[in-house]
């Protein structure tokens, strides 16, 4: 089991404390910087083979490499930070963002714009340090509204960062956007070095390097067969072979977690009910999430030959989902105030409700412009509703000196959500097409059924969340 948490003297660097306001604006600025570079190659995509001297398949690892980064990398910055330090971690981590875009930035070739991505994908465990730290940090009054902004900047930074990346391609030299992004990045390591304290609270003890080893292993097998499965054939060798090893890895990960002293995942906290139902209601919402950052850009995009295709530009499509991110990020006080009257468990059944009737919908509004973004606001708010509720469900049932580790197993079934859901909505979309001059493109009844997929696991999420206890505050 894991030692008791204890308060220890922050560093001799921490900064005064700063008002709950100021910390809780710079922290969710980080975690919305770290999330935009999820989507800040996407209008890239198209041309980065020209660009690189690279194949199509070649390329696409500018996109997976930050994916799989960003999986290994969550779970083992939470617990560094439980042990050694939160701000710490944090610092650590944006400087692994500043330091891939930098790479990314000066990039002419695939092998360095690969090591630029994946650096950047090592900072994802932002989110879950932030809300972390605030937990140890502000008072109770602020802690609500603070977390649940955190929690949402996953998905605002993904909706912004399409248009903001498209926005600067089509004015400047595509390696501009990096280096925006790089300072953008030292901007928020300026502000937390100034305005954001250490946590008082840390845990002693061992870092468990087996543990971290293992779960990074069984983590990439897992994650590449399901990225690259569409690609292989899902009963290809390759692929089949990487998900047994996945299970294999995971089993001996799970007995060795049980039996160590100091485990990276306290396999007994995550296995209780509310931590338990939490995690899985988590991979049901990232894969909504990120069926309608899928589909929508596709449908915006399609030739209007096609009957369906709304022909527009990357920087049109990335305004048009802009709002979605917006409103996300607006939810948050209103997802706070539902989980501290009734509990985060209704603020997470209406999360699913709301994100369930957006993609209802979805399959019948997305014949205009002005249809679609009606229907991706509608997501975008339960979206923001659900996501502010699930640290307050986690937190309530972790101890202290676990806070960062469990935040980040839950950050990462966002991110095993997001990769079923892109796995799926391409195999769907590969296999109902239509021709237009000669090239197939997905037809209106593919971007329909993966808008009803989407619904119906809203409506799976909402069945877990029924199960969570009653009320459980945070």
């Amino acid at each position: 089991m894991s030692p008791t948490a204890t308060a220890q003297p922050a560093d001799e660097k921490t900064p005064a404390p700063a008002p709950s306001q100021a910390i809780v604006m710079v922290l969710a600025f980080s975690g919305i910087l770290v999330s935009l570079m999820q989507t800040l190659v996407v209008p890239l995509v198209p041309t980065l083979p020209a660009l690189l001297g690279a194949s199509p398949a070649d390329t696409a690892w500018a996109i997976t490499a930050t994916l799989l980064a960003g999986a290994v990398a969550t779970p083992t910055v939470g617990r560094l930070g439980d042990m050694y330090g939160k701000r710490r971690m944090l610092l650590l981590s944006i400087g692994l963002q500043i330091a891939g875009s930098v790479f990314c930035a000066l990039a002419g070739n695939l092998p360095m714009m690969v090591i630029g991505r994946t650096l950047q994908g090592l900072a994802a465990g932002v989110i879950p340090l932030g809300i972390s730290i605030m937990r140890d940090v502000l008072p109770r009054e602020r802690l609500g509204s603070g977390t649940a902004l955190m929690s949402g900047s996953l998905g605002v930074g993904g909706a912004l960062g399409l248009p903001a990346s498209a926005f600067l391609i089509e004015r400047a030299d595509w390696h501009v956007m990096f280096w925006v992004a790089a300072a953008l990045g030292l901007a928020a390591g300026v502000l937390i070095t100034m305005l954001v304290p250490e946590s008082p609270v840390r845990v002693g003890g061992r870092f468990d390097l087996p543990g971290a080893v293992g779960l990074s292993i069984a983590l990439l097998c897992l994650l590449l067969a399901i990225s690259k499965g569409a690609d292989w054939g899902w009963a290809d060798g390759s692929t089949l072979g990487l998900l047994a090893v996945a299970v294999m890895v995971l089993a001996l990960w799970g007995r060795w977690e049980l039996r160590a002293d100091n485990p990276l995942v306290n396999l007994r906290t995550t296995a209780r009910r509310q931590v338990l139902l939490t995690n899985i209601a988590s991979v049901v919402f990232g894969f909504a999430m990120f069926s309608m950052s899928l589909v929508v850009p596709q449908l915006l995009q399609a030739p209007e030959a096609t009957g369906h295709g709304l022909g527009q530009t990357i920087l049109v499509t990335g305004l048009v989902m802009a709002p979605n991110g917006l409103i996300m990020m607006a939810m948050s006080p209103v997802s706070a105030r539902i989980s501290a009257t009734a509990g985060p468990k209704v603020t997470l059944m209406t999360g699913a409700v709301v994100v369930a009737c957006g993609y209802g919908l979805g399959t019948v509004l997305m014949g205009e412009i002005w249809q679609i973004m009606i229907f991706t606001c509608i997501v975008g708010a339960g979206i923001g509703l659900a996501y502010g509720a699930m640290p307050a469900l986690v937190m309530a049932a972790v101890p202290v000196s676990e806070t960062a580790s469990a935040n980040s197993l839950n950050t990462l079934m966002r991110s095993v959500g997001t990769s079923t859901s892109s796995a799926i909505t391409g195999v769907v979309l590969a296999s109902m097409t239509i021709s237009v001059g000669g090239t197939a493109v997905p037809s209106e009844g593919g971007f329909r059924l993966v808008l009803a997929v989407g619904a119906l696991a809203a409506i799976a999420a909402l069945c877990v969340a029924a199960f969570l206890p009653k009320r459980n505050d945070a």
